[in-house]
């Protein structure tokens, strides 16, 4: 079963870790959000592959909104 991780906070995106495709274990980050100068690291809440990644850096993603699918 899919799980998605959505954005808990409107942020931008500063960087992208991982790729679709990946492997990933549970902690691993996926994607750094920065939101009045903090760095928030996105992390795999399970182990699994990265099925899609649904922001680029630069993006601003608001309270709700997709980040990644892993499967």
């Amino acid at each position: 079963m899919a799980e998605e991780i959505r954005a808990e906070m409107v942020a931008n995106v500063w960087k992208v870790v991982a790729t679709a495709g990946d492997t990933v274990s549970e902690g691993d980050t996926l994607v750094i959000l920065e939101s009045m100068k903090m760095e928030i690291p996105v992390v795999a809440e399970s182990d699994g592959v990265v099925e899609q990644l649904a922001v680029n850096e630069g993006d601003v993603v608001q309270d709700g909104d997709l980040i990644a699918v892993i499967g």
